[in-house]
């Protein structure tokens, strides 16, 4: 898969008709708000069940920061919800662009374990977490390029802005070229 099999694309990720959508999840796996929130309410009340029936690794922990896990989408157009627990910005300094790119590598290493073929994947960390938008850019663009490449059973990634600045940061790093 090169960087033309990767869409950048302003919209409601809850609307899309694809494999899975990747949620930018908490470590709990609680719902939460922004686009863990919207996909919660979206693919409505067995997601959260589906959740909660997922072991934790630790106390109040199903899913650690950096790794992702798989449910089904329920009432959402995707038949999955990948959730991808991504860092919290604390300055650079302490992992979060290795974490940050564990997301992005787990959601396609379960993609391909699923044969799943379409992928969506929100600005990971880049809402309430404070990730930088054009830092995360990059580390999703470099994450993805590794990670794609040696995935056989994924055809296309949408990367799916709400707003105009995540879009304008998608944009720079994945269609600058």
């Amino acid at each position: 898969m090169t960087m033309a099999n990767i869409e950048v694309r302003q919209g409601d990720i809850t609307g899309l008709a694809v494999d899975a959508v990747v949620n930018a999840a908490n470590e709990g796996l609680a719902g939460g708000g922004g686009v863990d929130g919207a996909i919660h309410r979206a693919a409505g009340p067995r997601l959260l069940a589906a959740c909660r029936a997922l072991p934790e690794v630790r106390a109040g922990v199903r899913c650690p920061t950096g790794e992702c896990r798989i449910t089904p989408g329920f009432d959402l157009p995707a038949r999955y919800v990948i959730h991808a627990v991504g860092p919290v910005w604390r300055g650079g300094e302490r992992g979060e662009a290795e974490l940050l790119a564990g997301c992005y590598r787990a959601a396609v290493r379960l993609a391909g374990e699923y044969g799943l073929r379409s992928l969506a994947f929100p600005a990971i960390s880049c809402g309430v977490y404070g990730y930088p938008l054009e830092q995360a850019a990059q580390v999703a663009r470099r994450a993805l390029a590794d990670s794609l490449a040696a995935a056989t059973a994924v055809d296309i990634v949408y990367l799916v802005a709400f707003e105009g600045a995540v879009l304008k940061a998608l944009e720079a790093a994945f269609c600058g070229d």
